[in-house]
């Protein structure tokens, strides 16, 4: 049985048997609830009004609205849901625009049903979903420094506004650190890390965690 306080979650991919392979692994835990699921990024609005999913597990390529169109339109309406972008490593190039957007992070499609599952309740309760290894990876090959004039310097401005102890908060979660490793690193309680994080935030006018950590690489603090 479904626990009252279950995390909601909508599945959104083209294909079904994708879908069919993601609520079989959610259904076996009892604080997920898939609630509705999708086969294109324009039906996602509708069921997020009529579902009022916690998280959207999203997929990038679909054939009409594709899954970077529908975050970008989701994160801009108030009180979103979270957003996991299902990806493979060869849509790099498109992850960067979702992360941008305020996507809380992405898995691989053939990732461990157990990690899925683990994502799904990390992206619920606030935390992104990017190891530290993977973070550098993708932000190494998508970050295109090369031919993007005046984003490094607009970042290095937009971090100037920031404490120093804000700064180092900010280029911390950049390498792909957890709170506990922060507060470890910066000799912080980790109550202060959380604070330090949301008023980055609040300052640079960022969604999550995942938006300060491509703004320290636009900047090349990292």
């Amino acid at each position: 049985m479904t626990e009252p306080s279950a995390i909601r979650v909508l599945l959104v991919d083209d294909d079904p048997l994708v879908r069919s392979g993601l609520r079989l692994m959610l259904g076996g835990a009892s604080d997920i609830q898939v609630v509705a699921e999708a086969a294109d990024g324009a039906e996602v609005a509708a069921l997020v009004d009529a579902q009022a999913p916690d998280v959207v597990l999203m997929d990038i390529r679909m054939p009409g609205v594709d899954g970077l169109a529908a975050t970008e339109a989701l994160r801009a309406r108030p009180r979103p849901p979270e957003v996991i972008v299902l990806t493979t490593f060869n849509t790099d190039e498109h992850v960067l625009r979702a992360l941008r957007a305020g996507a809380a992070g992405f898995v691989l499609k053939h990732t461990p049903p157990a990690q899925i599952v683990d994502a799904v309740r990390r992206v619920a309760a606030g935390e992104p979903v990017l190891s530290p290894a993977v973070t550098q990876q993708l932000i190494a090959q998508v970050a295109g420094r090369s031919g993007q004039p005046g984003r490094a310097a607009r970042a290095r401005e937009q971090l100037a506004g920031l404490g120093a102890r804000e700064r180092e908060v900010a280029v911390a979660v950049g390498t792909g650190k957890t709170n506990a490793e922060i507060a470890a690193e910066l000799y912080m309680s980790l109550p202060t890390v959380k604070t330090n994080i949301s008023r980055i935030m609040a300052k640079l006018g960022l969604g999550n965690r995942v938006q300060i950590a491509l703004l320290v690489h636009d900047a090349e603090e990292v």
